[in-house]
């Protein structure tokens, strides 16, 4: 069984993240998000909405404005549920099939929508939509129905959801981040019709292909598209697939799955950029929390929807990444009526000494982050490192 150290096992799933290179040269953006299978998106813009970030990442020579034109000028992406919200190639489409399917399913099973309303609210949305063209939720207008809890929904909108979530609508553009849906039929491409067990080999193989060694439970949950059971029956027939045994932060090992090319892909990932990095809290290199943890010994959750009193952290904190390890984190926030970024606080990882060096390259990054969110000034509100 080939083993695994652990700065090769960081540096494997860093470049495999597209995190191992400096983030500079050509762009080519859709290259970028197959790789990467998908782009969560989110509605908060702390500095910048979490999918410019993400991509910003990978390459600094992207802008905000390049990637919406992709979803309904160039129908080069379309946008549906992984783990959350996302972007993903329109090439994908096909073997996403079963993902419109179990969602539209899971959603309709719901109490509300086996109701007379629910029906009628979905006849109707549906009647509109194909005779007005693609509508906004704001274009209708009824009302949330009982108490008024943070996750509850006008019952248009989740007629909305149900729809969207089983393919019979589709994201046809965004204004404003305010999402715009369209008939299906008008936005995604004809296909041949692949069988579950089809869509599933290529979704499962997708998914090792991207994280290079992994659990099963961490190929289920790449794409959030299969559960346990489909994925372990799914993995009996996958000889090809080698064992390997891979040292965690703390010492310790454990077995994992890799593709077969791994040897190939460790000789590939000897080199790193010593680039440090302010990542989002929801880029994919960070989003397995255990495999961050176990990788990395970094241990990081996202705190915007934990009360204040209960943060350990703060709202939106960034961890700092610096070569194949974290280094620390840092809570900012843009006031881009000021052109201003404030560095609200900063916390440096126990283990690591904030030379010269590297506060320089802190301040070189936040230089580069700032320019991206059109900023021309960072104004320090607490003790710089």
């Amino acid at each position: 069984m080939l083993t695994i150290d652990n700065r090769t096992a960081r540096r494997l799933w860093l470049h495999a993240n597209l995190l191992g290179k400096t983030p500079t040269g050509h762009l080519d953006l859709m290259d970028i998000i197959r790789r990467l299978g998908f782009v969560q998106i989110d509605t908060i813009r702390n500095v910048t909405r979490a999918h410019h970030h993400i991509l910003w990442s990978r390459n600094n020579n992207y802008r905000e404005k390049l990637l919406w034109p992709l979803l309904p000028r160039d129908r080069l992406l379309f946008e549906h549920f992984t783990h959350d919200a996302s972007l993903l190639p329109m090439e994908f489409y096909p073997m996403w099939q079963r993902q419109f399917r179990r969602l539209g399913e899971k959603v309709g099973r719901h109490e509300w929508y086996q109701s007379g309303l629910a029906k009628s609210a979905i006849k109707e949305i549906r009647a509109r939509i194909a005779t007005e063209g693609a509508l906004s939720t704001h274009a209708f207008d009824t009302k949330i129905e009982g108490a008024r809890e943070m996750w509850a929904r006008p019952p248009h909108k989740k007629a909305l959801d149900q729809m969207w979530y089983a393919g019979d609508l589709a994201t046809c553009h965004r204004e404003n981040f305010v999402k715009f849906y369209d008939l299906g039929e008008r936005i995604f491409p004809t296909c041949d019709a692949l069988d579950d067990a089809e869509q599933l080999d290529w979704l499962g193989s997708a998914a090792i292909a991207r994280l290079g060694f992994a659990t099963p439970g961490e190929i289920q949950r790449f794409w959030g598209a299969s559960d346990a059971v489909e994925t372990r029956k799914w993995l009996t027939g996958q000889q090809h697939l080698q064992q390997v045994s891979v040292q965690s932060a703390d010492g310790g090992y454990s077995t994992a799955l890799a593709v077969p090319d791994l040897e190939d892909r460790i000789k590939a990932a000897q080199s790193i950029t010593s680039r440090l990095r302010i990542l989002n809290p929801f880029d994919p290199a960070i989003r397995d929390r255990n495999r961050l943890a176990r990788l990395f010994g970094f241990e990081y959750r996202n705190e915007m929807f934990v009360p204040e009193a209960k943060r350990i952290w703060g709202y939106y904190v960034y961890p700092l990444l610096e070569g194949d390890r974290f280094v620390g984190r840092i809570e900012i926030k843009a006031r881009r009526e000021t052109g201003q970024m404030t560095v609200h606080r900063f916390w440096p990882e126990s283990t690591v000494r904030w030379h010269n060096a590297r506060k320089d390259k802190l301040e070189a990054e936040l230089a580069r982050f700032a320019r991206l969110a059109g900023l021309q000034q960072i104004i320090w509100q607490c003790t710089p490192p």
